[in-house]
C-alpha cells in the first residue's frame, strides 16, 4: 500500500485535487442547502451537507472530509443560523450543540470513511501483489518452458545424431564384414579347395576334415554376408528401398517360416537416403517383434503413396498386444526401445507412427510427409503389386 513509487509532483497534484474536491463539495452543500431554504426554513440547516461529508470521507480521505465538515459547518453557521449573515447565535446552547453533534457524527462518517478507503486499498495492493505474483510466476514458467523447449531440442538433436552414428556405424562395418573379413574366407576357401584336390595323399580322418572344414567355411561365409546385409543392405545404396524390402522380406520369410506378403509399386522411385533407411529399419523392427512375440503365421506389408504422403502398413494375425503393454507403448517416457526408436526415426522426416492392437492382430502404421522431388518419382513409378 506504500505510494512511494508516486513521483512527488504526482503526488502534491492528487492530494490538492483532493483538498479541491472536498471544498467544492461543502459548497455545493451550502448552496443546495440556500436553494431549499424555501422549504426547510431555520429547521434543519444540516441535511445538504451530510451527503458532502459521506462523499469527502469516502473518495477523499481524512484531511479533505475535515475540511469539508469545518468549512459547511462555518457556513451553516454564517448563512442559515439566526441571525442570518453573521457569526452571532439567537440561542447558544442549542445551537453549540447542533454544532458539536455535527462534528461527532461527521467524524464517525469520516472514520467509518477512512477505515472503507484502507480496506479498498489494502484489497487493491493485494490484487496488485498477486498480479505482480501472477506475471512474475508466468515469466519464471515460460522462462522455465523455454528452457526445457531447448533442452528437448538438444536432446533430439543428439539423438538424431546418435541415430545417423549408428546407421553409419553398421554401414562400416557391413562393409568391413564383407570386405575385409569375407575376403579372407574366400581366400581361406581356395586354400582349403586346394588341400581337397590332393585329399588322396590323407588318410580318411585327414580328408574327413578338410571336407567339413570347407563346410564350415561355407557356412560361416553365408552367417556373415546375412549379417552384414542385416547391418545395412547393399541393395538399399544400389537400388533403393524396394529391392532392399524384396531381399529382406524373402530372407525373413525362409528364417522365420512366417509368410510375409509386401504389397508396394513394382517400379518404386527412389526416396531420400534418410527416408528410405527409416523405413527399412521400421519395417525390420516390426518384423523381428512379429517373430518373438505375435505368434501368427503370416503378416502383411503395404507401400503406398497417398496425397503427398507416404504410408507404410505392418500388418499380422497374431495374438495382439496386451492392454498394459499398449499402455506402456502408448507412453513416450515407457515405450520399448524398438519403438522410440521408430518415432524418433519418424519425428525426425515430420511423420508420425500409430499402433492399433487386438485380439485378431497388430498393425504399426507411419505416415510420412513426400518432399516434391520424392513425390514425383514415387508417381512415375508403377501400381502394381509385388508379393
Amino acid at each position: 500500500m506504500t505510494t512511494d513509487h508516486i513521483p512527488p509532483g504526482d503526488r502534491r497534484y492528487k492530494e490538492a485535487r483532493r483538498y479541491a474536491l472536498a471544498i467544492f463539495a461543502a459548497l455545493l452543500a451550502l448552496w443546495l442547502r440556500w436553494l431549499l431554504s424555501p422549504l426547510l426554513g431555520e429547521t434543519n440547516p444540516y441535511h445538504t451537507l451530510w451527503p458532502a461529508v459521506v462523499f469527502s470521507a469516502w473518495y477523499c480521505g481524512v484531511g479533505p472530509s475535515m475540511v469539508t465538515s469545518l468549512t459547511g459547518l462555518a457556513g451553516i453557521w454564517y448563512w442559515f443560523l439566526p441571525p442570518n449573515n453573521s457569526f452571532g447565535l439567537r440561542d447558544p446552547k442549542v445551537e453549540i450543540s447542533g454544532m458539536l453533534g455535527f462534528l461527532v457524527f461527521s467524524g464517525m462518517i469520516i472514520a467509518l470513511g477512512e477505515a472503507n478507503r484502507r480496506s479498498v486499498d489494502r484489497s487493491k495492493w493485494a490484487e496488485e501483489q498477486l498480479r505482480k505474483a501472477h506475471d512474475e510466476l508466468e515469466m519464471k514458467v515460460q522462462e522455465r518452458t523455454e528452457d526445457l523447449k531447448t533442452a528437448n531440442d538438444s536432446l533430439r538433436e543428439l539423438s538424431s545424431r546418435l541415430q545417423q552414428m549408428r546407421d553409419e556405424e553398421r554401414r562400416q562395418i557391413a562393409r568391413e564384414l564383407h570386405d575385409s573379413v569375407g575376403q579372407l574366407l574366400a581366400a581361406l576357401s581356395m586354400n582349403i579347395a586346394v588341400v581337397r584336390r590332393q585329399s588322396d595323399k590323407l588318410d580318411a580322418a585327414g580328408a574327413r576334415a578338410v571336407s567339413e572344414n570347407a563346410a564350415m567355411v561355407d557356412q560361416i561365409s553365408l552367417e556373415i554376408r546375412t549379417i552384414s546385409h542385416l547391418l545395412h543392405p547393399p541393395l538399399l545404396d544400389a537400388a533403393g528401398l524396394a529391392s532392399a524390402l524384396r531381399w529382406y522380406v524373402d530372407g525373413f520369410s525362409e528364417r522365420s517360416k512366417i509368410k510375409v506378403d509386401l504389397d508396394m509399386p513394382q517400379e518404386f522411385g527412389r526416396l531420400s537416403d534418410e527416408m528410405e533407411i527409416a523405413i527399412f529399419r521400421m519395417v525390420q523392427e516390426c518384423l523381428t517383434n512379429i517373430h518373438r512375440h505375435s505368434g501368427g503365421a503370416s503378416a502383411t506389408i503395404r507401400v503406398h503413396e497417398e496425397d503427398h504422403y507416404l504410408r507404410v502398413e505392418i500388418q499380422d494375425q497374431g495374438k495382439g498386444i496386451p492392454a498394459e503393454k499398449q499402455a506402456q507403448i502408448s507412453s513416450s517416457t515407457r515405450t520399448g526401445v524398438g519403438f522410440r526408436g521408430m518415432r524418433e526415426r519418424l519425428r525426425q522426416l515430420g511423420g508420425i507412427l500409430e499402433i492399433r492392437s487386438d485380439s485378431t492382430g497388430t498393425a504399426v502404421m507411419a505416415t510420412l510427409p513426400l518432399q516434391d522431388s520424392a513425390h514425383s518419382d514415387v508417381k512415375e513409378s508403377g501400381n502394381g503389386p509385388t508379393a
